[in-house]
């Protein structure tokens, strides 16, 4: 059965993680080194932070200069349509919405530019269900 999730999960190794704070109590962080320790590049995009998880920080998507697959969002809803632009124009693969963020607008322009999308879901709960289960 074809499940897109694994498919962005396989083939996406580069996250820039929106909002991805210092703070080790933020959830943005503990998600962000969970991937991180599974092999996945982590590109910190906060414009209050410099580095996060050994990763110098971007102030935002279009200061990153290395490309990117997949653009996690730890945004509130209403920031979400300037991220997703920003996916667009530096050409993301994929606009991956935590969980209790829901932009549907926002969503309907990512797939018109082709981009997929996955909405209130967290990348390291749908990791954790379909890797983490495999090795044990």
């Amino acid at each position: 059965m074809f499940d897109p999730i694994r498919e962005i999960l396989e083939q996406g190794k580069t996250l820039a993680v929106v909002g991805l704070s210092s703070k080790i109590m933020r959830p943005s962080h503990g998600v962000a080194a969970y991937m991180q320790e599974r092999g996945y590049r982590i590109i910190p995009v906060n414009p209050h932070e410099e580095s996060v998880l050994g990763e110098q920080c971007y102030a935002s998507l279009d200061a990153v200069p290395e490309p990117f697959d997949v653009v996690v969002i730890f945004r509130r809803p209403e920031f979400v349509p300037e991220v997703v632009e920003a996916a667009i124009r530096k050409g993301a693969k994929v606009v991956w919405m935590q969980e209790g963020v829901v932009q549907e607008e926002a969503a309907e322009r990512a797939r018109a530019a082709g981009l997929k999308v996955v909405m209130d879901r967290c990348i390291l709960k749908e990791h954790a269900k379909r890797f983490v289960a495999e090795r044990m």
